[in-house]
């Protein structure tokens, strides 16, 4: 069970709402014509983000190559034209918001008429 460490590099910033800790999925892509399908079983789970570089066009990972320990490699880092998604530690982004005061404020940039249809929260009472 060898930790490894693998750097993804890419064209434009990753999702801002990535942070060390996320895990980090990749995604086999096939082709069918001009179709391009992930099958829920091509998913493969990569490893931890440890460092995201400041431009945001590059996250280390770290991995474990040999999860069974039978000397096989198991996960290898994603190819180039891969999927890559990540997923939030459960343990650290549980809840929803909490306390008791919020504020939003709504700006309609346009200089066209624009309607709100709706705005909803969920809130949970941080304490009693």
């Amino acid at each position: 069970m060898a930790l490894q460490s693998a750097t993804l590099s890419f064209n434009n910033p990753v999702n801002a709402s990535l942070q060390i800790g996320d895990v980090v999925y990749y995604s086999i892509i096939t082709s069918s014509g001009t179709f391009a399908t992930v099958l829920p079983s091509n998913t493969i789970l990569f490893g931890t983000v440890s460092d995201i570089s400041t431009d945001g066009l590059s996250i280390d990972v770290v991995y474990e190559d040999d999860a069974d320990g039978d000397g096989i490699v198991d996960v290898s880092p994603p190819g180039v034209n891969d999927y890559i998604s990540f997923a939030k530690d459960k343990q650290v982004n549980s809840s929803s918001l909490v306390g008791y005061y919020a504020e939003a404020k709504f700006i309609n940039n346009s200089k066209e008429k624009a309607e709100l249809f709706s705005v909803g929260s969920e809130v949970s009472e941080s304490s009693k």
